[in-house]
């Protein structure tokens, strides 16, 4: 989401594949944020048939992704003005419990739904939706712990298609894109602690930022990438990025001190240097150009969606190393030297990430319809969507 060599995010938590709450993907983007999973000993090669479906279930219309904790698997959709927040059992797809309330579905060029991914921390669990209702529910029973609506109260513009952040969990706060550089409240109570300008937030998650010893996290506006203070919210930078539309959606991928930017609409992509508080440009291109979905890094080469082709970029320097067509305006996330690719109709790819080319080593078809959400691999298990509300559970553990 560097300077002349890109790097692997650093390790937020230690990680062992025989405890089983570390291979959970309890928020958007998962555990480090950057779209990588730690998870090993997973089954990269198929049947003919493809793997094995454990589960089916119907969720609404929309594009969350999935949120994986504690044998538990959170998403959400909407359907005749009515957003559900779902919670399955991870293994068997019994619904565990949901909770409903009246919000506008909002098709707009698209199905509409929930953008936003659910967040689990530790007992609660938070979402946030296009029209800014966020709640905290008790994880294991969905019972409301207390909810608001951001945009009523606060009076912030609502962007063109909808609040999209997930909420970012940093201490006592939680973290939304919502007003021009974010707001936060407390996550204990709900109470607003602080909140930006009015006007219109963009689309990406708040995704910390290293700022020397002050907390911060970075976020897209319409019109720039922002860089905040988690305590007070008060503007330490920022690094103009206007695009089409303002749809700024992909997340930053952020690396020390080097940030990795790509937006669609034929802005394109860039690498910036944070010195201080002035952000300087080491390279900017076309190469990339993320419409919705955010890229991943490995091993200093950047892999994402490039509009409808899938693209790996040197980091250092943004060139192409390879380009694939065919597979839409997928998705994709990453595990153990792997990507775990979704295309746009519904086919599930498993590639090497590897920058001498694509190197597919599985594929099946898992799902129809319209793809646009990003997959989830947790403890042996794929999950996918579309934007009907499909949800699968595919078994990829190898047992």
């Amino acid at each position: 989401m560097k300077t002349h060599s890109l790097l692997v995010l650093p390790v937020l938590f230690a990680l062992s594949t025989f405890a089983a709450e570390a291979l959970d993907w309890y928020r958007w983007r998962g555990p480090d944020l950057d779209g990588i999973s730690k998870e090993s000993g997973w089954q990269t090669t198929w049947p003919k048939e493809g793997p094995k479906q454990l589960w089916k279930a119907a969720v609404g219309i929309g594009f969350s992704s999935m949120s994986v904790s504690n044998g538990r698997v959170y998403t959400m959709g909407n359907e005749k003005d009515t957003e559900t927040v779902f919670c399955f059992d991870a293994n068997t797809g019994e619904l565990r419990w949901k909770h409903s309330y009246p919000c506008p579905i909002d098709p707009h060029v698209y199905e509409g739904g929930p953008n936003a991914t659910p967040t689990v921390d530790g007992k609660q669990v938070y979402t946030f939706s296009r029209k800014g209702h966020l709640f905290a529910f008790d994880a294991e029973t969905g019972n409301v712990i207390w909810s608001k609506n951001v945009h009523d109260e606060l009076g912030l513009k609502i962007p063109e298609w909808g609040l999209s952040s997930s909420v970012l969990v940093e201490g006592d706060l939680l973290i939304i894109n919502a007003g021009v550089a974010g707001s936060a409240v407390n996550k204990t109570t709900g109470k607003v602690v602080w909140t930006s300008g009015k006007e219109s937030a963009g689309y990406s998650t708040p995704v910390p930022v290293n700022q020397g010893s002050q907390l911060a996290v970075a976020l897209f506006s319409t019109t720039e990438l922002e860089a905040v203070s988690v305590a007070d919210g008060k503007l330490l930078w920022t690094f103009p990025w206007k695009t089409k539309y303002g749809v700024n959606a992909a997340d930053p991928i952020i690396n020390g001190d080097n940030i990795f930017i790509s937006s669609g609409y034929n802005e394109g992509c860039a690498l910036l240097k944070v010195s201080g508080n002035k952000p300087s440009v080491v390279w900017q291109n076309k190469n990339m150009r993320n419409h919705f979905n955010s890229s991943v890094l490995i091993a200093g080469n950047i892999y994402g969606f490039d509009e409808a082709d899938l693209k790996c970029l040197d980091g250092s320097n943004g060139a192409v190393k390879w380009t694939e067509g065919g597979l839409g305006k997928g998705s994709l996330m990453a595990a153990d030297g792997k990507l775990i690719v979704l295309s746009e109709k519904g086919m599930l790819v498993v590639a090497a990430a590897s920058p001498a080319g694509f190197k597919p080593i599985s594929r099946a078809q898992v799902l129809g319809g319209k793809c646009w959400t990003t997959p989830v691999l947790s403890n042996g298990k794929i999950y996918c969507r579309n934007a009907r509300g499909d949800l699968v559970c595919v078994d990829v553990s190898g047992k």
